[in-house]
């Protein structure tokens, strides 16, 4: 049984819980190791605030890198059926012939920086959807715009997303929401199954 997407617990753990809604997605719960769940937690939210205190700025880029290697790793040695890639800058990025996509294509997902409320913030992509959007899970738990066609909520797939954005959006290089603003602050973390078909 797949369990539901989660929501993140702070303003600061969207990182740790769209890389843990990313195995959600992905496994059945009798399938995540538990060594999985503690590495995620452990080695997120690692920052610290212009005023020293520890969290408070999130998950780093460098964690996200790390947490790539980890898991492929991890894959190697347990035997636990997973691939991961982490891509910056340029290849950071949507639309019809990118890795994001591919992976997708192929019933991955991915974890992405983005844009929300001009803050950076992490969302798991999880589907590239039939009218040219994608679905994701946004883990931050607000109430929507429901005048915004272009970024869509989405109430009936709990375990899947909850929100539907155009391409070109996540694609713009500014500090709108969902996007994933330039080049230099751009982050994805890319999953999928080895044992998929």
């Amino acid at each position: 049984m797949k369990n539901s997407l989660i929501y993140q617990s702070s303003d600061f753990d969207c990182g740790p819980t769209s890389v843990t809604n990313a195995m959600r997605y992905l496994f059945e719960r009798s399938e995540i190791p538990p060594a999985v769940l503690k590495h995620i937690w452990a080695m997120g939210i690692d920052t610290f605030s212009v005023n020293g205190e520890p969290g408070k700025e999130g998950t780093s880029k460098a964690s996200m890198r790390y947490m790539a290697a980890w898991f492929e790793c991890f894959a190697e040695k347990c035997h636990f059926p997973i691939k991961s890639t982490f891509l910056d800058m340029e290849f950071a990025a949507a639309g019809a012939g990118s890795l994001t996509w591919r992976c997708l294509e192929r019933g991955g997902c991915a974890v992405v920086r983005c844009s929300l409320n001009g803050d950076g913030h992490y969302v798991l992509l999880t589907k590239i959807l039939s009218d040219g959007t994608v679905g994701l899970f946004d883990p931050y738990d607000e109430v929507p715009d429901k005048g915004d066609p272009d970024r869509r909520y989405i109430y009936d797939q709990p375990k899947r997303m909850n929100r539907a954005v155009r391409v070109d959006i996540l694609n713009q290089q500014d500090a709108s929401d969902y996007a994933m603003g330039p080049l230099e602050k751009r982050e994805v973390l890319l999953f999928w199954r080895s044992d998929a078909q």
